[in-house]
């Protein structure tokens, strides 16, 4: 492949009206220095201070994917390096003047001095040692004999072996640019030899504005929303978005649109795409089945489609995880505007379920005899999907279950079900609940909502005012286990009506919290969320009550009466304190039984008491 000057590229607009070959813009537009090479940063600063340093080293490997400038950057280095100046004495420099004969006849493709190898077709030892005896002889011209070797990787290994000595120790005025797309292939003896740099893709925005700028230069215009889309297709490589620019100019015979480059690409409309799995995650096959005829018959490409539906469910993720994703120039309009609504109604586990399926659906429709079928079924497999809970829900579910907490499910109204009939994953405070198909009718498809706990009014716990309130709740319902855990072996850390947040002892159990918040909320009517701490908390209950019991013995012994009675027993401790005053008034009532004055019945809360006589007879 050639280049051509400034003029040249200007006379061509004409095409063969003006008597030259039409040239693609892929070839019409290489840079010719690193100032006109994109997307490249760090390797154009590095060789820019190499070169204006005198530091150049004897070879280059320069590696990227297709289309991003390895060969061209090849060619600018050769040029840099033997440049001379307009006036012919110049020395190496980044910027070649394009006009000295060293500058013309590599960019022609006819220095003698600067050779360039395809090692695809010659990958022999023959192939190397020609190479090698060249090697030994002075430039004709240049300052430099460069050797371009191009996909090096595709040389044999009894080559690459024939070359390692000259590589490690060439002449001074020899220099290798290697250029690769399978580094990986390529021996670690060679790469330890050379000056490695890897070529980046390029942005699809530094592209975008690329691809406007050559369109304008070009005698036509563009939109914004078409050059996005090429942008996207070249998946960073200039050299393809050029491929797909020239085609589109030469279909538009003006102003590209998008839609015209959505039909020449077999695209599909982005606003139908997310209308489309919308309708999926919905629960909606019917719509989507309709969506998806749409975008067939205007001929958008099945695996597009499917790549598309990838690529909305990767934006939608990373607005959830970072919602300042929002602001990258780089998202389509149109998820920019709808993604973060569909990115808030949708939880974590129904993107990466969509995900799964999709991505497991695309290797179906690449094999399938007919794709369009193919779709639609992975499109009927991501709706009825949208029905099943996720098996999270299923293992808390078969925790209730094994707990007894699985009561409130069995109740008559049953849960919500989709168009298959299968239980629909209800978000939010919801308690999800996997009900058993029954041959009888299904309802109709009913919208998610919020369900409340099942608690009758009359059974319903009042909201805990304090921690000491709520564990004694777990006394008076005789959860005695999850009580004596609470009281010894729990720290409060925070506590807010509906959410608790505690640090547990290593004697506590790891389902504490589970189980703790599963009861507070079937007890109280209103969620409850347990969450474990690291930070200290409060001492435990138990720690509390021997805390102020140690205060009140304390305090006592200080008493002077006290003291004065252990004074006059020695020996003597004080085993107890009691508040009296709280003692008389728990006091229960005595009443007569109306027949025996001698015989006196106690009345308490929780029964009534006949007392015994001397004996322990009654």
């Amino acid at each position: 492949m050639t280049d051509t000057t400034v003029a040249d590229m200007s006379s061509s607009v004409s095409g063969t009206s003006g008597g030259l070959a039409y040239r693609v813009l892929a070839r019409k537009y290489r840079p010719k220095s690193f100032a006109e090479l994109i997307g490249q940063d760090a390797l154009v600063r590095t060789l820019t201070n190499a070169i204006n340093s005198g530091r150049i080293a004897q070879a280059f490997m320069l590696t990227g994917v297709r289309g991003v400038g390895k060969t061209t950057t090849a060619r600018i280095i050769a040029r840099a390096l033997n440049c001379t100046g307009p006036d012919g004495t110049g020395g190496p420099t980044v910027t070649p003047c394009g006009v000295c004969d060293n500058c013309r006849a590599i960019a022609e493709d006819r220095h003698v001095d600067v050779m360039e190898m395809d090692a695809a077709s010659h990958t022999g030892v023959d192939d190397i040692r020609e190479i090698i005896d060249g090697v030994r002889y002075a430039p004709v011209s240049a300052r430099y004999k460069l050797y371009i070797i191009d996909e090096v990787h595709m040389l044999s290994k009894s080559a690459f072996n024939a070359l390692l000595k000259t590589l490690e120790e060439p002449p001074a005025h020899v220099k290798f640019v290697f250029a690769t797309t399978e580094i990986r292939k390529v021996p670690v003896t060679v790469l330890s030899r050379c000056q490695r740099f890897d070529l980046r893709r390029v942005d699809a925005q530094v592209l975008k504005e690329h691809f406007t700028r050559v369109t304008g230069l070009e005698g036509a215009g563009i939109e914004p929303d078409a050059a996005a889309l090429i942008a996207r297709a070249a998946d960073g490589s200039v050299r393809d978005g050029l491929s797909l620019l020239d085609q589109a100019i030469a279909l538009a015979a003006g102003t590209v649109t998008a839609q015209q480059v959505r039909d020449m690409l077999g695209l599909a409309d982005r606003s139908k795409v997310i209308d489309l799995f919308e309708a999926a995650v919905s629960a909606k096959p019917a719509e989507a089945m309709d969506l998806l005829s749409d975008l067939h018959r205007v001929g958008a490409d099945p695996v597009v489609i499917l790549q598309d539906l990838l690529d909305l469910v990767h934006n939608l993720t990373r607005l959830k995880v970072v919602p300042d994703s929002a602001n990258d120039p780089g998202l389509p309009e149109a998820e920019r505007t709808r993604g973060a609504a569909l990115s808030a109604k949708l939880g974590m586990p129904a993107l990466t379920r969509a995900w799964q399926l999709l991505l497991k659906g695309l290797g179906e429709v690449q094999a399938a005899p007919v794709p369009q079928q193919a779709l639609e079924m992975v499109i009927v497999r991501l709706s009825y999907a949208a029905d099943m809970p996720t098996p999270g829900d299923l293992i808390r579910q078969f925790q209730n279950l094994q707990n007894g907490g699985g009561q409130g499910g069995q109740g008559g109204g049953g849960a919500p079900r989709g168009p298959g009939g299968g239980p629909v994953a209800v978000g939010g405070s919801a308690v999800r609940a996997v009900a058993q198909a029954q041959p009888s009718p299904q309802p109709a498809a009913q919208p998610a909502q919020t369900v409340a706990v099942a608690v009758a009014d009359e059974e319903r716990v009042a909201m805990p005012r304090d921690f000491r309130t709520l564990v004694q709740v777990f006394a008076e319902k005789r959860e005695g286990a999850l009580y004596g855990h609470l009281t010894g072996s729990v720290h409060l850390v925070r506590m807010e009506p509906g959410r608790l947040e505690l640090r547990l002892t290593t004697l506590a159990p790891a389902t504490l919290p589970n189980r703790v918040g599963q009861l507070l909320t079937e007890w109280t009517g209103q969620r409850w969320v347990v969450i474990v701490s690291d930070a200290p908390g409060e001492p435990t209950l138990i720690q509390q009550e021997q805390a102020a019991q140690r205060r009140a013995l304390e305090e006592a012994e200080a008493h002077p009466v006290v003291r004065a009675v252990l004074d006059a027993f020695p020996g003597a401790k004080i085993t107890d304190v009691r508040d009296l005053k709280a003692a008389v008034e728990a006091e229960p009532q005595v009443a007569d039984d109306g027949e025996n004055p001698d015989l006196m019945v106690m009345q308490q809360d929780d029964g009534v008491y006949y007392p015994l006589d001397d004996e322990g007879d009654f």
